[in-house]
């Protein structure tokens, strides 16, 4: 799972892939997500890797195979609370860089201020640790970051996410969804 995700090829279509990589993740890894939505592959818990494997199957691939439905974030809850527990244990400072990236993703994902402030904190230790060859896309997660944050200290919920949930607008959301960023949601 985790030589699909960091391979060149998936790497180019992350945040652009659309239907092809949405149907290619389904395909492959849709089993996997059943499962780990509805609580199973615990094992996977156990290590760094493995964890980062879970992490990416609930909160990333949850998004591509389930776009714009309720399912899409039925694995959060359980991705932010595998991430809180990684961190206590260390588990991020034993990943490369980009493991750390989507390891603390679903943090930036979470409806939580308090969670979105410890995105905001852990992107900007990861920025200032890369090397200078990195430091341009540490830097544009970090802003991502803010910008999900900063979602959150306003509106309290991310409001492009809404109507998968069966969730009214407020005012606010609706001049929001106007003008505001949706992250491929």
């Amino acid at each position: 799972m985790l030589d699909f995700w960091f391979n060149e090829s998936t790497v180019k279509r992350w945040f652009t892939g659309g239907v092809e990589l949405d149907d290619e993740i389904r395909r492959e890894f849709g089993t996997q997500v059943t499962l780990a939505q509805s609580g199973g592959l615990a094992e996977w818990e156990a290590d760094p890797q493995s964890r980062l494997a879970l992490v990416i199957v609930l909160d990333q691939f949850s998004r591509n195979i389930f776009r714009g439905k309720s399912k899409a974030f039925a694995g959060d809850e359980r991705a932010q609370q595998l991430v809180t527990d990684a961190l206590a244990r260390g588990f991020d400072a034993e990943l490369p860089w980009m493991g750390r990236v989507f390891l603390y993703m679903p943090l930036m994902h979470a409806e939580s201020l308090a969670l979105q402030e410890e995105s905001v904190k852990r992107f900007t230790a990861l920025e200032a640790a890369v090397p200078d060859d990195l430091r341009a896309s540490a830097q544009s997660s970090l802003d991502y970051a803010r910008q999900h944050r900063d979602i959150i200290a306003r509106l309290g919920r991310f409001p492009y996410r809404n109507s998968a949930l069966g969730r009214t607008n407020t005012a606010l959301e609706f001049d929001f969804l106007k003008n505001g960023p949706r992250f491929g949601q």
